[in-house]
């Protein structure tokens, strides 16, 4: 019955309201320009990947320049290539270490699907073990497709809501599972 009544709100409110939004939007742009990537490559992919770092298609220009070799220093963890089953424990591993908040970009057919390699040792897509924020396709992808990938990825990071320290309600908090319901 409460859920039917009208939410009235003071000026603090509103204020403080609008302080978070422009918060928000503040974190948002900073953390768009501002990747540091881990690169996961594996396979043939990789080729692409460096190509991308080069001075043709210059990947420093969307904030992505730096690669991270250690996960704790990394947001945005690239997996490039095929990833075998052996491979998934430790690729599992690498994504629980980095920071929060993090994103993951899913390069090339073979890490969104498995690719042509059907059979029992490669694993079909790491959205199975890890989420994914962006799939890239192609086998390997150009230079361009990783790029929109990136714009695709800064987009969605930008509009995003931004929390301030701990200020994230406790339902939104990555592995958070609600033990009450069943």
């Amino acid at each position: 019955m409460s859920d039917d009544l009208p939410i009235i709100t003071t000026r603090k409110d509103d204020a403080q309201g609008f302080i978070q939004n422009m918060i928000s939007k503040g974190l948002g742009w900073a953390r768009k320009y501002s990747l540091f990537t881990y690169p996961y490559a594996t396979a043939c992919c990789g080729m692409e990947y460096m190509s991308v770092a080069a001075g043709r298609y210059d990947i420093s220009r969307f904030g992505a320049e730096f690669p991270r070799f250690s996960p704790r220093q990394a947001d945005l963890l690239m997996v490039i290539g095929t990833i075998n089953l052996k491979q998934a424990p430790i690729l599992k591993r690498v994504y629980e270490q980095m920071t929060e908040p993090k994103w993951v970009v899913s390069f090339g057919v073979c890490a969104s699907s498995g690719g042509f390699y059907d059979n029992y040792a490669v694993l079909q897509g790491i959205d199975r073990i890890i989420p994914v924020d962006v799939y890239i396709p192609g086998c390997p992808p150009r230079p361009e497709q990783i790029l929109d990938g990136l714009m695709l990825l800064q987009d969605k990071i930008q509009n995003q809501r931004h929390y301030l320290g701990n200020k994230q309600p406790i339902t939104e908090r990555p592995g958070y599972r609600d033990l009450t319901s069943k």
